[in-house]
C-alpha cells in the first residue's frame, strides 16, 4: 500500500510522522469525529476526483450537526485535497478528511463535554484497492442479515458520517466475518433493510431498482445518488421504499453501493442464492455507466460536474497566485 508521505492538517500540509494526537484527545475516549471517505480515479487527463464537492459539503454538513464550527469551509477542504494528491504523486487514491474534537494541553478538559476542546481537521490519501475484493465486482459477494439493529436517527443522527455510528458498523462487519460472510445487512429499529456496515443497498425487482429510503436509518450515500441519477437517465423506475427482510431473498439483483465498495453484486444473502447467484444484467449496466462517469469517459447525469481534475484545479489555482495554504 502506497501512502503520501504528506497529511493535510489544518490548512498547511505536514509530514505523515507528524500527524499524532494525544491519547487524551477527546475524539478517542468519546468518539467525537466526523469524517468522510473519497476516491481519486486516474483518467486520461490524469487523477480526477469523484463528487468532490459534494462529499465535503457533507463533511461540514455533519461538523454542523455535532456542533463543531470549524473555521474552515468545504472549499477550503476541497481546495485541501487537491493540494495534498498533487503532493502525493498519487494517480489514485482514496481521501479521508477528519474533523474531531482534541485536546487543549495547557487547559485540558476530560469529561464527555466536547466544547472546551479544539477542533482539529486532517485529510490524508493513500492506495486502497477494492474495498470487498478485487473479484467482488464481477463474481459478487455472499452476506448475511445481522443481528444488530442500525441506530434510530433520533439516537445517532444518520445522516452525519460521524465516527461513531461506525461502532454499530463494526458489530455488523465482525459479525459477518466471523461467519464466514462478506458484509453484514443491518434491519432499522422497525424491521425493515437498513444498509451494511458502510454501504447503501439496492435491490432489482421485475426491472425496477429499489433502495430503501433515508428514513431508514441510511446515510445519505454520494455513490447511492449517483447510481440513482443513471439508473434514471437509463430509463430505469427508481423507488425508495422500505425493504422488508425476505424481500432479499427473492430480489432479482442485489448490491451494495459506497465510495470504497463503489457498486458491488450480492449472491446471495443467509446463504439463499440471490437471482442467478451472479452479477445481474442491470447491476453490470450501472457498473458499466459508472465506471465510464468516474474515468471521465462519458459525461455525468444531466451533464453535472461530477469530477475535479486535480492537475487543471493545480493550475487554476497557480494562474490565480493562490494557494490552499
Amino acid at each position: 500500500m502506497k501512502i503520501s508521505p504528506k497529511v493535510w492538517h489544518n490548512g498547511k500540509l505536514i509530514d505523515w510522522e507528524d500527524a499524532r494526537v494525544h491519547v487524551m484527545t477527546h475524539a478517542i475516549h468519546y468518539g467525537s469525529s466526523v469524517f468522510e471517505g473519497i476516491r481519486c480515479y486516474n483518467t486520461d487527463n490524469g487523477p480526477a476526483v469523484f463528487r468532490l464537492d459534494e462529499h465535503m459539503r457533507r463533511l461540514i454538513n455533519s461538523a454542523k450537526i455535532y456542533r463543531m464550527d470549524i473555521d474552515l469551509t468545504a472549499d477550503d477542504f476541497s481546495c485541501g485535497a487537491v493540494e495534498l494528491i498533487g503532493a502525493s504523486g498519487l494517480d489514485e487514491c482514496y481521501i479521508r478528511p477528519v474533523i474531531f474534537r482534541g485536546l487543549d494541553e495547557e487547559n485540558p478538559a476530560f469529561g464527555v463535554n466536547p466544547f472546551p476542546n479544539p477542533l482539529e481537521a486532517y485529510i490524508a490519501v493513500w492506495q486502497w484497492g477494492k474495498y470487498l475484493g478485487e473479484e467482488a465486482l464481477e463474481n459478487g459477494i455472499d452476506v448475511c442479515v445481522s443481528s444488530w439493529t442500525r441506530f434510530t436517527s433520533n439516537a445517532l443522527p444518520a445522516m452525519a458520517k460521524a465516527g461513531a455510528n461506525y461502532m454499530n458498523s463494526q458489530l455488523i462487519k465482525m459479525e459477518a466475518l466471523l461467519a464466514g460472510y462478506s458484509e453484514g445487512i443491518a434491519l432499522d429499529d422497525r424491521g425493515y433493510v437498513s444498509e451494511g456496515s458502510g454501504e447503501n443497498l439496492f435491490l432489482v425487482n421485475n426491472g425496477k431498482l429499489i433502495t430503501p429510503p433515508l428514513g431508514a436509518s441510511i446515510l445519505p450515500g454520494i455513490t447511492r445518488d449517483s447510481v440513482i441519477e443513471i439508473g434514471r437517465e437509463l430509463g430505469i423506475e427508481v423507488v425508495e421504499t422500505t425493504v422488508q427482510r425476505a424481500a432479499l431473498y427473492l430480489a432479482d439483483e442485489l448490491f451494495f453501493t459506497g465510495t470504497a465498495a463503489e457498486i458491488t453484486p450480492i449472491r446471495s444473502v443467509d446463504k439463499i442464492t440471490v437471482g442467478q447467484g451472479k452479477r445481474g444484467p442491470i447491476t453490470e449496466k450501472l457498473q458499466e455507466e459508472f465506471f465510464k462517469v468516474i474515468r471521465g469517459q462519458r459525461p455525468a447525469p444531466g451533464g453535472a460536474d461530477w469530477l475535479t481534475y486535480v492537475n487543471e484545479a493545480a493550475e487554476k489555482k497557480s494562474a490565480a497566485g493562490t494557494s490552499c495554504s
